[in-house]
């Protein structure tokens, strides 16, 4: 369910239109009567993962063949 505030009104009450809005609610701001702009909560940036974070800090061993008794195990 989203909130139709004109631009006046919003000006007004902004800071309680983005408490609504972070708390999930969708504000659509009005001007002259007509839909003109949505204020949305963000949704928080994913990590970006980065290459080569880990190097030097796993061993060549690492990348040694399993012994046969562990791959069993993952065969079961």
């Amino acid at each position: 369910m989203s909130i139709i505030v004109n631009v006046h009104e919003a000006k007004t009450h902004l800071s309680r239109l983005i408490d609504q809005a972070h708390a999930g609610q969708e504000i659509i701001l009005a001007k002259a009567g007509k839909p003109y702009a949505r204020i949305v909560a963000l949704v928080p940036e994913a990590r970006q993962r980065t290459p080569g974070r880990l190097k030097g800090r796993v061993g060549d061993e690492f990348f040694d063949p399993l012994p046969e008794e562990e791959l069993a195990a993952w065969n079961v």
